[in-house]
C-alpha cells in the first residue's frame, strides 16, 4: 500500500447479497475500502455521490433491469479511468467477448472464483490504475512544461525581433547622420564606419573596413587613436578629402573592452 498515492476504494455490484458478502470477506486483510451495491442503478448512484474516487468496479454480469455490461458501459462513459471487472457464471463465449468490448472491461472472471486469484487480479488492477494515473500526470507535466517553453520561445523571438528592428533602425540612423562616425575596437580593427566617415577613411586608409589601423591607416588617424587611448578624450582638427574636420575622439567600454570612437564634424 505504500506505493499507492490515495486510499483504495473498490465498488462491488451484485443483486445477490451473499455474493457481495463473499467479496467483502475476501479483502478483509487488505487496506481497501469495499463499498457494496445491489444493482447497477444503485452502483451508479454510489459512484456519482463519491465522484471519481473508486479505482476498481466489480460487477455481476446477470442482474435484473440493468445487466453488468450496460452498467459498466455507463461507468466507462463517466469514469473512464476506473478499472472494470465482470463476474459471471454465464459461460457463453460470445457474451463474454461482447461484455469485454462494449463495457471496456479489463477482465472477465467466472463464478465461482478462486479467492487468491481474485485478490491477485485486484492487485494487478490497482498497479495498472496507479501506473496509468502516474503516466497521465507525467504527460500533463510535460505538456505544461512544453507550453511554458513555447511561451518563453515566443517571448524570446518577439524580443529578438524587436531588438533586430531597433538595431536596424539604429544602424540606418547612424549611417545617415550628417557627421562621420568611426568605431575602432581594442585590437585596433576598424569595426564601424557610417557613410560620411567611410568616404574619409577610404581616402586616408584605402581598404579600411575590418583592417588594422596600424598597418593601413593614415599616420594622423593612427596617432590620434593612440592619443585617445592615452588621454581618454581628444579634440583635434585635420584635413581629409579637401575638407577641414573638427574631430572628437573618446574611449568607450564595450563588452568589457575599451574601444575608440571618432566623430568627424565638417568645419
Amino acid at each position: 500500500m505504500d506505493a499507492y498515492t490515495m486510499p483504495v476504494r473498490i465498488l462491488c455490484v451484485d443483486d445477490e447479497r451473499n455474493v457481495l458478502r463473499s467479496l467483502e470477506r475476501i479483502f478483509l486483510d487488505d487496506d481497501y475500502e469495499i463499498v457494496l451495491a445491489g444493482s447497477g442503478e444503485e452502483g451508479l448512484n454510489v459512484l456519482k455521490e463519491a465522484g471519481n474516487t473508486f479505482q476498481v468496479v466489480i460487477s455481476d454480469y446477470r442482474m435484473p433491469v440493468m445487466n453488468g455490461v450496460d452498467f459498466l458501459k455507463q461507468v466507462f462513459a463517466l469514469w473512464p479511468d476506473t478499472v472494470r471487472i465482470v463476474l459471471s457464471g454465464y459461460a457463453d463465449a460470445g457474451a463474454i467477448v461482447a461484455a469485454i468490448n462494449e463495457g471496456h472491461i479489463y477482465k472477465f472472471i467466472p463464478k465461482p472464483w478462486n479467492d487468491d486469484e481474485l485478490r491477485v487480479t485486484i492487485q494487478n488492477c490497482l498497479e495498472r490504475y496507479f501506473l496509468l494515473k502516474r503516466n497521465q500526470e507525467l504527460l500533463d507535466e510535460l505538456t505544461e512544461a512544453n507550453q511554458v517553453l513555447e511561451e518563453k520561445v515566443r517571448q524570446r523571438t518577439e524580443d529578438l525581433e524587436l531588438r533586430n528592428k531597433a538595431l536596424e533602425f539604429s544602424q540606418t540612423m547612424l549611417g545617415n547622420l550628417p557627421v562621420g562616425v568611426v568605431g575602432i575596437d581594442e585590437n585596433g580593427l576598424i569595426v564601424h564606419c557610417n557613410t560620411i566617415a567611410a568616404a574619409i577613411m577610404a581616402q586616408a586608409c584605402g581598404d579600411f573596413f575590418g583592417a588594422d589601423i596600424q598597418s593601413c591607416c593614415d599616420h594622423r588617424i593612427n596617432s590620434l587613436v593612440t592619443r585617445i587611448r592615452q588621454e581618454k578624450s581628444v579634440v583635434a582638427h585635420e584635413t581629409f578629402c579637401d575638407r577641414t574636420w573638427h574631430i572628437l575622439g573618446r574611449t568607450v567600454m564595450f563588452c568589457n573592452s575599451e574601444a575608440v570612437v571618432l566623430v568627424f564634424l565638417e568645419v
